[in-house]
């Protein structure tokens, strides 16, 4: 387990080697009003801690010049036991709450933290800068494309500083790599394919059972309109397979990868969108596309892909998930961590850069606990000192929208033709209504 002295001496390189302007991606972020210099200790709160939640508590409990002061969960045990786990690598043992609404009133934090599932995450965000808190959002941003639309005008009405869990880009290997296209080492670049393999097993059929009496399934459930009975395969990790509450793979994983190919290229929305795939291993209650590939054509300018394999775990291009950008003169690699490779028109890798690093791809919950330490940092200087963020809300929400749009494609059936400016989709009823969803009366956004 990393130490703090490690994420002290991590996150030190992270600020030098994330100076440069250029390839940050947004704007200048507002600067704090509760924080007010760059020697003061920002105060985190944690909200979802059952499974990448728990790791991101304790990756900030470790961060100098933060505090993880206050948990939530719909879970107690999950509470608990990130309670304890904060109290052991901190010294400070958080304040707990199972609800959302009395952790927002909670007076002794600055940011909030939000790993919540899918169906959350724009609704907690808006909260949370309603409740002025900064706010650093898992990835996807939103659970459907109305929600981005919300977020940001949320985010401009607040003036929070907002930054998203996409952490490749504040990673130093891609950062280079990505201006190694901007520099044309392998010339102009319009094409680009991003991939995720897994080995995942079935769900099976789901057994009506009582809730557990630990979990608040009504909170659990939040914006989503209501499931009566509790089933044995929901939680805690399957609800992504779920149309009510997850996004399935393409933004479970495909998000990250998604939005190192639109930084790449240098694109924001597309003008097509199609995909193509199904549930084809298992016969179970998985709803999404375990098989899945979605296209993205960039008008004239670019096109691109992500391909999704979650029961099929074989390699591309020697990598279980990635990025490759092909240009007039060679390719670019990048295998998922921080490295990447660059080969001629023949396949010849003529440059390789590796990472120090390391880099668990079958580790669902923390796979780049010190690469993450860089992306913390980033969100902690826009907050003291407004420095750009890394992860800007607005590029995330663009990326995010990308799959959605491929989720959508997906379940109509057909491709999907979209306005550039705004990622809105042109023509299709069937398609616009999933473009936004039904809420939980009393938890609409």
């Amino acid at each position: 387990m990393t130490s703090r002295r490690d994420f002290l001496k991590i996150a030190v390189a992270g600020a030098a080697a994330l100076s440069a302007q250029g390839l940050r991606g947004g704007t200048p972020a507002a600067s704090s009003a509760s924080v007010a210099g760059a020697n003061d200790r920002i105060r985190v709160g944690v909200i979802g801690v059952n499974s990448r939640g728990f790791a991101l508590a304790t990756g900030f409990a470790k961060m100098p010049g933060c505090q993880v002061t206050a948990l939530c969960d719909c879970d107690l045990g999950a509470l608990a036991k990130t309670q304890d786990q904060v109290r052991k690598v901190a010294g400070n043992r958080p304040a707990g709450y199972q609800d959302i609404r009395r952790f927002l009133e909670y007076k002794g934090m600055d940011a909030v933290v939000i790993a919540m599932p899918d169906h959350w995450h724009a609704k907690a965000a808006i909260m949370a800068m309603q409740a002025g808190k900064h706010v650093y959002l898992e990835k996807p941003t939103s659970y459907c494309p109305s929600e981005n639309e919300a977020l940001l005008a949320a985010a401009a009405k607040y003036g929070k500083v907002i930054t998203a869990g996409n952490q490749r880009r504040s990673w130093p290997n891609i950062i280079a790599a990505i201006q190694e296209i901007r520099d044309g080492s392998i010339g102009r670049v319009r094409n680009a394919r991003t991939w995720y393999t897994a080995n995942r097993p079935s769900i099976g059929r789901g057994r009506a059972v009582p809730v557990p009496s630990n979990l608040d399934w009504d909170l659990w459930q939040g914006p989503a309109p209501r499931v009566s009975e509790f089933h044995d395969n929901y939680i805690h990790y399957n609800w992504h397979w779920f149309y009510r509450w997850g996004t399935g793979e393409a933004l479970n994983n495909g998000t990250h990868f998604v939005d190192i190919m639109r930084w790449g290229l240098g694109v924001d929305y597309p003008t097509q969108v199609t995909s193509v795939g199904g549930r084809f291993r298992y016969d179970d209650d998985w709803e999404f596309p375990d098989t899945q590939l979605i296209t993205f054509q960039f008008g004239e300018q670019a096109s691109g892909c992500w391909e999704g394999r979650s029961c099929n775990s074989t390699p591309s291009d020697g990598a279980g998930l990635g990025v490759a950008f092909y240009g007039e003169n060679g390719s670019i690699f990048l295998n998922g961590g921080d490295e990447y490779k660059i080969c001629d028109l023949k396949g010849n890798v003529i440059k390789q850069v590796l990472s120090e690093y390391p880099f668990e791809p079958a580790n669902i919950i923390n796979p780049c606990e010190k690469l993450d330490t860089f992306h913390f940092s980033n969100w902690f200087d826009a907050i003291r000192k407004g420095a750009a963020l890394n992860s800007d809300i607005r590029n995330a929400c663009i990326s995010t929208q990308l799959v959605q749009l491929g989720n959508i494609a997906q379940r109509v059936g057909h491709s999907l033709e979209v306005n550039p400016e705004n990622g809105r989709i042109i023509g299709s009823p069937d398609a616009q209504k999933l473009y936004t969803r039904n809420y939980e009366p009393g938890w609409e956004i």
